[in-house]
């Protein structure tokens, strides 16, 4: 097996392996014939004015998602994948800029927001993966086990309000950027977030990851990853210390 593929197989352990969005450009019923071959369920197709069109798909097998998931790194299309229903041991902040205008591009409070975010998570020993994503950053966490969903999300709300609270502090509109926070219990079943490691169907940039030294290139970011996984895997008890400290912090 490619071993980019074993790579994303192992970041996103609990990520749902049944379920998968794929995003490109081909459409037509030979393509859906494609689609749904070994069993596979064509859940529902959306054809996009931009050329940009998305599948989601159900029953897919192992080998099935290992095949789809080497088509992503070869870079022919986009895999997205679900959390886990209940527990995951990912969890991921989208930060977008926040204009109905022009929003596409990535402002300068978007690249202060990373670093707030990061800061804020090194504080408690925590790293990101943070990987360009059209006109924003995901930054992803890797946890050695499953966490309940609703602690996940109850961790990356009290780090994103102190993320949105140092932009204003240092003088920047708060309100320019979002941060979407995956998994949500409340839009786990229809939410999925793109893989790593494939170039962005609709601007063909490459998922580069940024760094405190800069944005790396394909094969430095594939490297990066594998040295996350490897090393910067975060356990349960740190991720408990955390959120405990956070609680008391910020009590709700």
């Amino acid at each position: 097996m490619d071993t980019r593929v074993e790579l994303l197989d192992v970041f996103y352990q609990t990520m749902r392996k049944d379920k998968v969005k794929i995003e490109n450009k081909k459409y037509g019923f030979d393509f859906i014939d494609e689609l749904i071959a070994d069993d596979v369920t064509l859940d529902y197709g959306q054809m996009e004015s931009n050329f940009i069109h998305k599948y989601r798909l159900l029953n897919v097998s192992e080998s099935r998602r290992k095949k789809l998931l080497q088509g992503h790194v070869n870079q022919d299309y986009n895999v997205c994948l679900y959390f886990d229903d209940t527990a995951n041991n990912t969890l991921c902040f989208n930060l977008d800029n926040n204009f109905k205008a022009n929003n596409n591009a990535i402002i300068p409070e978007i690249e202060l927001a990373v670093d707030y975010l990061q800061q804020h998570l090194g504080k408690y020993g925590m790293e990101t993966v943070s990987i360009k994503s059209g006109r924003g950053y995901h930054l992803w966490c890797r946890f050695e086990t499953p966490i309940a969903n609703q602690l996940l999300l109850d961790f990356m709300i009290r780090i994103a309000s102190k993320t949105l609270a140092s932009l204003q502090y240092s003088n920047h509109d708060y309100r320019t950027i979002k941060i979407n926070m995956s998994p949500n219990p409340k839009f786990v079943k229809v939410l999925s977030l793109r893989a790593f490691g494939s170039r962005h169907i609709r601007t063909g940039s490459f998922s580069q990851i940024r760094t405190k030294d800069g944005v790396l290139h394909e094969e430095d970011s594939w490297k990066h990853f594998s040295d996350y996984i490897k090393n910067k895997t975060i356990s349960e008890q740190q991720f408990m210390r955390a959120y405990n400290e956070l609680a008391k912090e910020i009590p709700w």
